[in-house]
């Protein structure tokens, strides 16, 4: 399975989204890798930098264990798991939080290489 599987088996409505966050951490992190993980579209840059899926009332953003983001204030307008950020579906994606997750990922990504 790709990430345009995944997208395509998704229902028409949610596509766009899907692609739109596909087109954001990409651009975000232009060196990672696509591949499916955990069932789900992911970016490889070295390790899982961040995952993505569509849920019946939210799109889950999976960036690894949030405890370790920089963003705690900007996260609690989310809910929230250990390791996941829910987009509410009726609500507008930020997706510039997404691109500002995906830097940050990538930057940790690259500076535990060194």
């Amino acid at each position: 399975m790709t990430i345009d599987d995944y997208i395509s088996a998704q229902p028409e409505e949610h596509r766009p989204l899907l692609k739109k966050i596909r087109k954001t951490i990409k651009k975000a992190a232009p060196l990672a890798i696509e591949k499916i993980a955990w069932n789900m579209p992911t970016f490889w840059q070295g390790e899982n930098l961040i995952h993505f899926a569509v849920f019946k009332r939210h799109i889950g953003i999976f960036p690894g264990y949030l405890s370790r983001l920089p963003f705690k204030q900007k996260l609690k307008e989310y809910k929230t798991t250990k390791g996941s950020i829910h987009f509410p579906l009726d609500e507008p994606i930020d997706y510039d939080f997404i691109t500002e997750i995906t830097k940050y990922r990538v930057s940790v990504a690259t500076n535990a290489k060194k």
